[in-house]
């Protein structure tokens, strides 16, 4: 089935396209100090090369901002081009002035709304920015978050809300006020000069039901592109089931331009983990191809031994580290799937539908492994290196199946591979 976009205002970042028909990308943003322009170099290369289409760094001092164009120089002797995101709180207006180059080398400007000044000094402030915006024709992402909301809308919200006969709960005026602080501050900038076309919304929140209704509303009212994102989403299984669930949902309505997985690493956790699960939300929906998927079974009482499991993760990390030089050599094969099956109950009719399949016994079977490519069984694996044999077929079927042309010659077929357990 085939998902239905939202029709947004496609928005331009550095050679990115975001909204309109462009592919819904992926973004990323670094955990480290920013005045460190090596470390933050180092990380952006990471998560670029992690598969972030864009990634967003922190700009909070004068000296952080001084230090964005070292990270680009650094960045483009590392031959990454990945668009960066200037992440403005408080301060922005003052660091865009006094760090003029930083104001040119960004590729956008992040804005919150809520803590860009209150009273007199936030239009004053937000203005300068968004002139600085104007003045070097950047995109702009206003983002508002529900942990730093303005206080006066949201309290000129509350009081109107009082004065109705049927006044909404507090959690409803709370969606709404987000909703408005995107729109009217997007108005605002557009009044002040900024294009339409360079404009980007969010509207973050921490948890899944309430980030469902606020971008459905959203949604609803305008036609800027969306980035979408469950802030503090927290860490491990919990923050990457939360984002999934909320960005899922709202996805399949097609809605989201940008995504990103807030994921809380672990101390001295790889960062790039977030970028892995985005590109495989989008994956599994079937909405982005980034690298061939490994879908693998969960065992049962007929697969006692671990065998399949170290096959599947063992596929798994070599198609990833594979894929960038795949990419370049072999385009389309980022379409493959892997499946790692658990016995003789669906194994061998997985392995047949798959562009290669591998069906392995499970206890008490036969220790022989027929393999299966294209549907057609062309060999029995046993022995000791069952794994690398396999890992060779697939090398093999990879050159001679996504080698320049070859797929508009070959017959269209699911693209899988299918690994049955063993149990050795």
């Amino acid at each position: 089935m085939t998902v239905s976009r939202r029709a947004s205002r496609p928005v331009r970042v550095a050679d990115q396209v975001i909204g309109g028909d462009a592919p819904i990308l992926v973004q990323s943003m670094t955990n480290t100090d920013t005045e460190d322009a090596k470390a933050t170099a180092d990380q952006v290369a990471a998560l670029a090369r992690a598969g972030s289409e864009i990634v967003r760094i922190t700009v909070n001092t004068i000296e952080a901002g001084r230090q964005v164009p070292e990270i680009r120089k650094r960045l483009d002797a590392m031959g990454v081009k990945v668009p960066l995101v200037g992440d403005f709180h408080f301060n922005g207006h003052k660091i865009l002035a006094q760090a003029p180059d930083c104001a040119v080398v960004l590729d956008k400007y992040r804005i919150n709304p809520g803590n860009v000044g209150h009273g007199t000094k936030r239009d004053e402030q937000f203005s300068s920015m968004i002139e600085k915006a104007i003045e070097h024709n950047k995109p702009v992402r206003i983002g508002v978050n529900w942990g730093s909301l303005d206080p006066e809308l949201l309290a000129r919200l509350m009081d109107e809300n009082g004065k109705l006969a049927r006044p909404l709960e507090a959690d409803a005026v709370m969606r709404e006020a987000l909703v408005v602080s995107a729109l009217e501050s997007a108005a605002q900038a557009v009044k002040w000069g900024l294009p339409a076309d360079r404009i980007i919304l969010s509207c973050k929140v921490s948890a899944v039901q309430d980030l469902i209704k606020v971008y459905r509303d959203l949604g609803a009212r305008c036609d800027y592109a969306l980035h979408l994102g469950l802030t503090e989403a927290g860490m491990g299984s919990k923050g990457i089931v939360a984002s999934t669930a909320a960005m899922g949902v709202l996805l399949q309505e097609g809605i989201g331009d940008t995504i990103r997985v807030s994921l809380t690493p672990e101390p001295n956790g790889d960062r790039t983990k977030e970028v892995i699960v985005a590109q495989e939300i989008l994956q599994t929906m079937g909405l982005r191809s980034f690298t061939p998927m490994v879908t693998a079974c969960p065992g049962c009482g007929r697969t006692t031994s671990t065998y399949f499991q170290e096959l599947a993760e063992r596929i798994q990390s070599y198609l990833r580290n594979q894929m960038p030089v795949w990419k370049a050599q072999h385009p389309g094969v980022e379409d493959l799937h892997v499946a790692v099956m658990g016995c003789v109950v669906n194994g061998p009719g997985e392995s047949k539908l798959a562009d290669i399949g591998i069906s392995l016994p499970g206890s008490g079977e036969k220790p022989v492994a027929p393999v299966y490519v294209d549907g057609e069984k062309t060999v029995t694996l046993k022995g000791d290196r069952i794994a690398e044999e396999f890992q060779a077929i697939v090398e093999e079927y990879v050159r001679t199946r996504y080698a320049a042309g070859a797929q508009a010659q070959s017959k269209p077929r699911k693209k899988t591979i299918a690994i049955q357990a063993v149990d050795s």
